[in-house]
């Protein structure tokens, strides 16, 4: 379950930090149908408060992730 934990905080994690950098600079125009938040409609002109989110979720899987049972 940790790995699981792990690897999806990450996912969310670069998805958000990737999401905010590119709605708000546009850096990265060639991971525009890479990037969740572009990918829901329903997000229409709030992709950086959901990239937000999104990047705050990973960070939380993650600190779940470490904050399991130590194995060994």
């Amino acid at each position: 379950m940790k790995v699981v934990l792990e690897t999806a905080g990450w996912l969310l994690l670069i998805q958000g930090a990737g999401g905010l950098v590119n709605t708000a600079f546009g850096w990265w125009s060639w991971s525009h149908d890479l990037l969740l938040v572009n990918w829901l409609p329903f997000l229409s002109g709030q992709e950086v408060f959901a990239a937000i989110v999104i990047g705050v979720l990973g960070v939380a899987m993650l600190a779940a992730a470490r904050a399991g049972k130590k194995e060994g």
